[in-house]
């Protein structure tokens, strides 16, 4: 019986010892999630690397640029709207020439929505739908640097601009402009440094951006307390013989990407490949007409009065480490105007009244018609000789 009670004890105490190894082990799996997800690496978005401050997070929600391009100059106005719990980030753009930068007008882009707008069109459908009488309970939905003894590093120009910490460089080497933007507050991932050689062999200028919310956040003295929502923009502009947007540094983000590109040219501009996203999609294409710039100033301005045709174009990278290189615009093969339809889906009526109802009534009383005719025919007949 001692035995027996022994036995029991020890196998109560083996089950014991297994379930507080399993209690350890899982709050040991707990603990190496939360510091995955604290040292999760930042997104980077399509105009280089968006790189907060350490031990916080940022991501790049939505990027929308526009692209103005003469034949000799070009112009980038970038807006960036981010999330996450960063108090300040950076990120630096590569730029084929020397560059001007200066704060853009969020109503740009407001207005560029409103131009590119797609049409509504009304289209009816014969039979109920969600959402139509007797469904309407229901839920659901409807369908280049200096050659020679140039330093490694030239600092163009420094300058603060709204929220925006502005460095303009050149650079020769560049481990020599990673060591720059670290020893300056523009800290960058060595994973993106690398990504800086291309560019430094093309010789290659270079905008570098630190931005931190307003030094009086709440009004009361104390700092904002993170980056978030759409940021001012900004304006860069280079002389360049190609339009380009820069996207190789992208290739670091480890989350998808999305880019959204409107570009203003002497003609329908298209990109030269994919390079490594999903295919452009066109969701506008036209020339600019007097009444569009006439009634929105900021798209005006910068078209600066110039016969411009506007192509909007949307891409999806899955796999940013695919990205292989910068987007190359090019001049489509035709002038091809599109503008996308969207369709209000309406139940069709007839005099107010479903005409699926009214159809539905109309065969029985029509077949009774029918009927009342033959019957009719059939009384006034003759009849045969007896």
């Amino acid at each position: 019986m001692r035995t027996e009670r022994n036995r029991a004890g020890r196998n109560a105490g083996e089950r014991e010892g297994i379930l507080r190894r399993r209690a350890l082990a899982v709050v040991l799996l707990l603990a190496l999630v939360q510091l995955a997800w604290l040292a999760r690496p930042a997104h980077a978005c399509g105009c280089g690397g968006m790189v907060p401050a350490d031990g916080t997070t940022i991501g790049v929600r939505d990027e929308t640029s526009v692209v103005h391009w003469d034949g000799r100059t070009e112009r980038i106005v970038m807006r960036l709207t981010v999330e996450g719990d960063a108090p300040e980030a950076a990120w630096i753009m590569p730029v084929p020439g020397r560059a001007t930068v200066g704060l853009g007008d969020r109503e740009l882009f407001d207005e560029l929505r409103t131009v590119t707008a797609p049409d509504r069109e009304t289209r009816h459908h014969f039979w109920p739908r969600s959402g139509d009488w007797p469904f309407d309970g229901e839920d659901g939905s409807t369908a280049g640097a200096p050659a020679g003894a140039a330093p490694p590093v030239g600092v163009v120009g420094r300058e603060r601009l709204g929220p925006f910490d502005v460095a303009r460089l050149t650079a020769t080497d560049s481990g020599a402009l990673d060591a720059w933007l670290r020893d300056n507050g523009f800290d960058l991932p060595g994973r993106l440094a690398a990504e800086l050689e291309p560019y430094v062999a093309q010789e290659w200028e270079y905008v570098a951006v630190r931005l931190a919310p307003g030094e009086d956040g709440p009004g009361d003295g104390t700092p904002s307390a993170v980056l978030g929502g759409a940021l001012d923009p900004l304006r860069i502009t280079f002389d360049s013989d190609r339009p380009v947007y820069p996207m190789r540094l992208s290739r670091a983000a480890r989350t998808a990407q999305s880019l959204r590109l409107y570009v203003l040219a002497p003609h329908r501009m298209e990109p030269r490949d994919a390079i490594g996203g999903q295919a452009p999609e066109v969701v506008f294409a036209g020339r600019l007409t007097e009444a569009e710039l006439a009634g929105n100033e900021r798209l005006r301005a910068l078209a600066g009065g110039e016969d411009l045709f506007l192509t909007a174009l949307t891409q999806d990278f899955p796999h940013p480490e695919r990205i292989s290189g910068d987007h190359e615009l090019r001049r489509a093969r035709a002038d091809t105007p599109y503008r996308a339809v969207e369709h209000d889906d309406e139940l069709l009526t007839w005099g107010g009244v479903p005409a699926w109802i009214l159809t539905l009534l109309a065969v029985p009383a029509a077949l009774l018609a029918v009927g009342a005719v033959l019957r009719s025919r059939a009384a006034r007949a003759p009849r045969p000789a007896q």
